[in-house]
């Protein structure tokens, strides 16, 4: 069984269509058997048209985890066996990005996964060797299939954002997936985390994932209210509703990280605050096979908990998505092939 988007928008359904039959593996084309797919806000964004130049039909997906059962004769990373999960895209292996280590800023990347190319809401998925890491087998399925995109986002994020002991991050949207990875990675990293949700219901996702406070505001006025005044970092995991409120939470010389864009309206900049304060603005997606090293490596000192809101079968993956698309969540929706449904209360 595989979902697929026939057409752009959402007045008709994914279609749910057969998948019986293994692709067969090409060049350097890597086939897992996929465990499980995460749902994301960029899928819903894919559906609603927000980047035009999205392929359809197209099966979405790009948080994905499986075995792999078949290579093509130019894989040369991966073996039939290994337990592989999957990056936003490829990467060309050849530029100056690349070169320096930073794969997720290739500018040649031409398999972009559930936009580009066939995703994981699937039984099977077949792509170019470059979009998977490895994954190691204890980690439980959904967790796995959200690892990149929710705590190695985080930590590219933070990470390149200076984040250290001692100092202070506010993360807005703390309930969602990516939210309430970077209360983890912050924590990790030896800072004090405010968290900004929208709703009462969703303080304790925050507290328990680790933050010292949680304001509970629509996105406007929080700034006015943070515990303990201004922070060294923010990270905006929202977009337009909390991205100003976010930059003036910041210290002077403060650093905001953009990782979030759900609403798609643009923001309005006051540049006079940002160079009288001296702000810096970083937009940042994605990890590198780097970055995803070291998340594993800190989750297999102390695990990580990224809160699963629910677990659907693919037969359900349209109403995953008007889920995600409604937004509120306690955490990631994840698609099991096969799999039975499981919501959180």
């Amino acid at each position: 069984m595989k979902a697929r988007l026939c057409e752009v928008g959402w007045e008709s359904d994914l279609a749910v269509e057969p998948d019986d039959e293994m692709p067969v593996a090409t060049g350097d084309q890597v086939v897992i058997e996929v465990e499980a797919c995460g749902v994301c806000g960029r899928d819903c964004l894919d559906r609603a048209g927000r980047f035009g130049f999205v392929q359809v039909p197209i099966t979405p997906g790009h948080e994905a985890v499986g075995r792999v059962v078949a290579v093509g004769p130019d894989v040369t990373e991966w073996r039939v066996g290994q337990r592989l999960a999957t990056m936003h895209r490829d990467a060309c292996g050849a530029c100056p990005a690349c070169a320096a280590g930073e794969g997720s800023l290739c500018a040649h990347a031409a398999s972009v996964l559930g936009l580009l190319i066939d995703g994981g809401y699937a039984r099977w998925l077949a792509a170019p060797q470059g979009c998977f890491y490895a994954m190691p087998d204890a980690i439980e399925p959904a967790l796995a299939a959200v690892f990149h995109c929710t705590l190695g986002t985080a930590w590219r994020g933070l990470t390149r954002a200076g984040v250290r002991a001692g100092g202070r991050v506010l993360i807005t949207g703390a309930n969602g997936g990516v939210g309430a990875a970077a209360i983890q990675v912050a924590t990790r990293l030896g800072a004090t985390v405010v968290a900004v949700v929208r709703r009462s219901e969703h303080a304790g996702v925050a507290e328990a994932m680790g933050a010292a406070a949680v304001v509970v505001d629509d996105g406007a006025g929080f700034h006015k209210r943070v515990p303990g005044g201004p922070v060294d970092v923010a990270m905006d995991c929202v977009g337009a509703p909390t991205f100003n409120a976010a930059l003036r939470s910041l210290v002077v010389g403060g650093r905001l990280v953009a990782v979030g864009n759900i609403t798609g309206a643009r923001v309005e900049l006051n540049v006079g605050y940002v160079i009288t304060y001296g702000l810096q603005i970083t937009g940042s997606s994605g990890a590198t096979r780097a970055d995803m090293a070291a998340v594993l490596a800190r989750h297999a000192e102390r695990p990580f908990d990224v809160p699963i809101h629910a677990r659907l079968p693919l037969a359900d993956a349209d109403r995953a998505q008007r889920l995600v698309a409604a937004g509120g969540l306690r955490g990631r929706v994840v698609l099991v092939p096969g799999g039975s449904v499981a919501v959180a209360r």
